[in-house]
């Protein structure tokens, strides 16, 4: 079988998105989450990104109850949603998904990549799984573009260490990058995008002390990457990649500690950024994400000391001591170079 070129988010979110451009999905029509995960045979994780993409087109909206309606009509619950109306081509099917099992792998490599050099074996990654090479390829693939693992040129998978220098240095970078990039997307972004982030924080702070875990990765994605990418500067846009895999660091350290203390709530600090967005206020939009930013450092630092301290062990029979990576020859991309 063929691997998927593409994320399942994008597939679900361009089937929806023809869905509701030919008419086939009413104005009004209600999409719940765990419906459309089910039809796609896929986790609600992609189905979340699906629909975020398809609020900040301005093709859905959130409404006071479960789900998205499409359009800006009042949602109807009598108007049903079927497969023949979404017309599902089959690119994702029982089995070839790589979703379910995703941060479980995540969370494996960040801990690994936190304490040294390993590798990924991708064959053992397959057999633990019980899946295909297919599979276990795109999980890695997934993994390397948020920047947390890397193929050399001998075929092996290597774990892109993260200690706390690389922690530091990778924050200063986002603190000379991301303000000026959120000054320039100000009066860019659409205010329906913005509206639907708040929302989302707002939704996340009620489930707190047990956030979703899939959905914290939208949180960060929307201020950190979908708010940003509204803005001209490409170049800029591209050397913050780099720092991508902060965003998804975070919650694993923090699980992985041993009193547990459980998610950080950013919620607050994400919605005043958002406020002054929302607003036109540049100083105060910029000073709050240095702020967020300055915070989030020296947290993640505390966390990855004491995670260290706690003498952990790589216990993943996937994940193999051992890299030929040098932490000190990067790519503009964040990889390693092949020495």
């Amino acid at each position: 079988m063929a691997a998927r070129r593409r994320p399942a988010y994008a597939l679900i979110g361009d089937a929806l998105r023809g869905a509701i451009e030919a008419g086939r999905l009413a104005p009004g029509c209600v999409l719940v989450e765990s419906a459309i995960a089910g039809m796609f045979k896929a986790s609600r994780s992609p189905v979340r990104q699906a629909f975020a993409a398809l609020e900040e087109a301005g093709l859905v909206h959130r409404f006071d109850g479960r789900g998205v309606a499409v359009g800006g009509a009042a949602p109807d619950r009598r108007l049903a949603v079927t497969p023949d109306l979404i017309e599902l081509d089959g690119e994702l099917g029982p089995g070839e998904g790589w979703e379910p099992f995703y941060y479980a792998l995540e969370r494996d490599v960040i801990l690994a990549s936190l304490l040294g050099r390993f590798r990924v074996n991708e064959l053992a990654l397959a057999r633990h799984l019980s899946v295909g090479r297919t599979v276990a390829r795109n999980l890695l693939l997934r993994a390397q573009g948020v920047g947390l693992v890397t193929k050399e040129g001998n075929g092996q998978w290597q774990v892109i260490p993260l200690d706390s220098t690389r922690v530091e240095h990778l924050y200063d970078l986002r603190l000379i990058l991301e303000p000026p990039l959120l000054r320039a997307a100000i009066g860019r972004i659409p205010a329906l995008a913005v509206a639907a982030m708040e929302a989302r924080l707002v939704e996340a702070a009620r489930a707190m002390p047990d956030p979703d875990i899939a959905g914290l990765d939208v949180l960060e994605n929307d201020l950190h990457v979908a708010c940003l990418a509204h803005s001209p500067n490409t170049e800029m846009a591209e050397a913050l990649r780099r720092t991508r895999c902060l965003l998804v660091v975070g919650k694993h350290i923090q699980n992985a500690l041993p009193d547990r203390p459980g998610i950080d709530p950013f919620m607050d600090e994400h919605l005043h950024v958002l406020n002054a967005v929302r607003a036109g206020d540049h100083e105060t939009a910029c000073r709050a994400l240095s702020e967020h930013l300055v915070s989030s450092k020296a947290k993640a630092l505390k966390r990855l000391k004491v995670f260290q301290l706690g003498q952990p062990d790589v216990k993943s029979p996937y994940i193999i001591p051992g890299s030929s990576y040098s932490s000190g020859h990067l790519r503009n991309d964040g990889t390693p170079v092949d020495r």
